[in-house]
């Protein structure tokens, strides 16, 4: 499967998500959407990021746009991440990650010294009309989820 490239239409994709549904692409059809990939439900600097986005929920909406989060965790362990930290949004299960690898978001990461292939924190924006039009990667936690707004609050 290609990867996508700014300024190009998403290929569809559907996920389990967090509550029991699925959710897909199709679904978000006319809204901006927000799709933030990160490593592990319950880790610090993920739990962070999703309070942030959390947190600006409602601006986002005002804004137009949905957002959904995505890790390669389990639906059960979303579901109670999701409840923990009061989500308003859908987390998806890429437990196979094939929407992580569409997006190259899996990177080798290390972590003392022990070389791994994990999810890179990445988040990207998409336009109303299924266009990718601007993505972040290798995100610093603090500031991310404001800045994010502001392009969204801007396309």
């Amino acid at each position: 499967m290609p990867k996508v490239k700014l300024a190009t239409k998403v290929p569809e994709f559907s996920l389990p998500a967090s509550g029991g549904a699925t959710w897909s692409l199709k679904g978000a059809a006319g809204k901006k959407l927000v799709v933030y990939f990160y490593p592990r439900d319950m880790t610090s600097g993920c739990t962070r990021e999703s309070q942030d986005f959390r947190d600006l929920y409602g601006a986002f909406r005002k804004a137009g746009a949905q957002i959904v989060g995505i890790s390669r965790d389990s639906v059960a362990s979303h579901d109670k991440f999701a409840h923990r930290e009061s989500l308003p949004f859908a987390l998806l299960a890429d437990t196979d990650e094939k929407v992580c690898k569409l997006f190259d978001v899996i990177k080798q990461k290390s972590l003392y010294g022990r070389k791994y292939l994990g999810v890179e924190r990445s988040t990207f924006l998409v336009d109303s009309t299924g266009r990718l039009r601007q993505e972040w990667r290798k995100v610093k936690v603090p500031g991310h989820a404001e800045e994010v707004l502001e392009a969204t609050q801007r396309l």
